[in-house]
């Protein structure tokens, strides 16, 4: 690591810790030559394959800003996006993968815009599942139906609850 202000080629580690969600390690170094310390923060890089084979480093920002397109006049705040960016990144980075294609991102990112906004996640779905016509929507709105009476169904109270049969009153 060079030193940023002298330009010494080397730099010893004084201290390292991990940033607040993990992801990243920051180190407090200070230069043998000119003695002043600085600061680095690394972490694991993670590219994305672009469709014209164009490879850039991955961005939680153009997450935030395609999916905000989605959101458009939906109830979904700046910190809903933000937190939607993180867990996509995560689930991204659990892959283990340095190298990702841009349209998987795109697919990691329908999950979890399903559970923000239903409206956002079937206009998001429409580019990256490639729609082509009602149909499409048709069976995507119906399988949001369908999820929702499953889930209706898993949390209505059982009617076969038998009753408490209490002691007998003997007369």
């Amino acid at each position: 690591m060079h030193c940023p202000f002298c330009r010494h080629a080397d730099s010893r580690v004084v201290d390292s810790r991990t940033s607040d969600d993990g992801s990243s390690i920051r180190r407090r170094r200070q230069c043998p030559a000119c003695q002043r310390r600085f600061t680095t923060i690394e972490t694991a890089s993670l590219s994305v394959v672009k469709r014209s084979g164009v490879t850039e480093p991955f961005s939680r920002d153009k997450i935030v800003t395609g999916v905000r397109k989605a959101c458009q006049g939906r109830p979904v705040s700046e910190d809903d996006l933000a937190v939607l960016a993180q867990r996509v990144e995560e689930t991204l980075r659990s892959t283990g993968s340095a190298e990702l294609d841009a349209h998987e991102i795109g697919l990691a990112i329908l999950g979890p815009l399903r559970e923000l906004d239903e409206v956002a996640y079937l206009r998001f779905a429409s580019v990256y599942q490639a729609f082509q016509s009602l149909d499409d929507f048709e069976s995507a709105i119906t399988a949001l139906r369908a999820e929702h009476a499953h889930a209706a169904d898993e949390a209505a109270p059982s009617d076969a609850a038998p009753a408490s049969a209490g002691p007998a009153a003997a007369d």
